[in-house]
């Protein structure tokens, strides 16, 4: 049996890692690489650092616009298909990447399979929450991570092998956390353990709005704490285009760096005394870290991070989020959202189950 594997984006990597561990104990696994992350330090070392094997066909596509992307993704996916005649094709998440493999197989008739399927903001202003929809409405065999994303499946009538098999992300977070504590150490950043808040920002609906981008950092220079914020490129790129630049270069306490890598930034989160974020991953990683989370977005398809009291939503424009981040105290995190941390296992273990079972696919 072959199972191909699409994936680009560093979330994606992240997903890749310990489900491809365990699925190429029992299947052939074609690894393709979009290139939708295609800076090294966005993407490329997570194959240095995860153990991930060499991707098969990496198609180098980079960035453009979402259509621009989505169809020359579907254009090249649709030959690595032809070229490998695989038994199924297997994405992850809400990309760009998520949505041309979903399409390539569909339109080829090769059953499709979709981890991390069921999640919903209900925002479909969110190109990530279309890519998702659309994604499980032609997936064949979809792995949900929480109960509460198999009810959205079910209230849009998706309930034929649908698996609650738990996150991946936490396989990944369990697997690889205590290697960052040996690989890398705080020195290197010059911070120090539950001295400085973390924060990302990369999300359209903050980098696109220069509103948006100032309120965030003018809150971030009222803050006592360090501010410690590895750069996303696009948000670089709309600081510079907004004129914001000189705002943050002012404020002493912002501390920016390029991109971390995935190791990095798992000892970061640990060891933040909390994290601004509007990344989805992130979010999830920080309640696996235990670590208070501040979530600049209106909604999130996490929602039992925030129902337990450990996430908090925040507008940017609406609240005072320098106000919000000192008053925040997160409730319990001991509840486990996410599964028992063996949700790869699970995940090949159905597949194998289910080509097996739909060989006439």
């Amino acid at each position: 049996m072959k199972v191909l594997t699409v994936a680009g984006t560093r979330p994606q990597l992240v997903k890749v890692a310990p489900v491809s561990r365990e699925l190429r104990k029992y299947v052939k696994e074609i690894l393709v690489n979009t290139g939708q992350h295609y800076d090294y330090n966005m993407a490329g070392i997570f194959f240095d650092e995860l153990h991930i094997p060499k991707p098969d066909y990496d198609l180098g596509i980079g960035s453009a616009s979402h259509g621009k992307q989505t169809g020359e993704m579907l254009k090249k996916i649709e030959e690595v298909i032809f070229q490998e005649k695989p038994d199924a094709v297997l994405v992850y998440g809400d990309t760009n990447s998520t949505l041309a493999g979903a399409l390539a197989a569909s339109k080829l008739h090769i059953p499709l399979i979709h981890v991390e399927a069921g999640l919903r903001s209900y925002n479909k202003k969110m190109p990530e929450e279309i890519n998702r929809v659309l994604t499980d409405h032609i997936s064949n065999l979809l792995f949900a991570p929480t109960e509460k994303a198999v009810e959205n499946l079910r209230k849009e009538s998706i309930i034929e092998n649908v698996f609650n098999v738990g996150d991946v992300m936490y396989d990944a977070f369990l697997y690889n956390s205590a290697l960052a504590e040996k690989k890398y150490s705080l020195k290197k950043f010059d911070l120090e353990s539950k001295k400085y808040l973390l924060a990302t920002i990369h999300r359209a609906e903050n980098t696109d709005s220069r509103e948006h981008l100032l309120a965030i950092f003018k809150s971030f220079a009222e803050l006592g704490d360090i501010v410690f914020l590895p750069l996303h490129p696009r948000t670089k790129h709309k600081l510079e285009e907004y004129g914001l630049t000189e705002i943050v270069q002012r404020a002493d306490n912002i501390k920016i760096v390029e991109p971390v890598s995935y190791l990095e930034m798992l000892l970061l989160e640990k060891h933040a005394k909390a994290i601004v974020t509007d990344s989805g991953g992130v979010q999830k990683e920080a309640y696996f870290a235990k670590v208070p989370c501040l979530t600049l977005r209106t909604e999130t398809e996490w929602v039992e991070t925030v129902e337990v009291g450990c996430n908090r939503l925040v507008n940017p424009l609406e609240e005072d989020l320098a106000k919000v981040i000192q008053q925040f105290q997160p409730t319990d995190f001991s509840i486990p959202l996410y599964g028992d941390g063996k949700a790869s296992e699970k995940i090949a273990k159905i597949i194998v189950n289910f080509l097996s079972e739909n060989s006439h696919l």
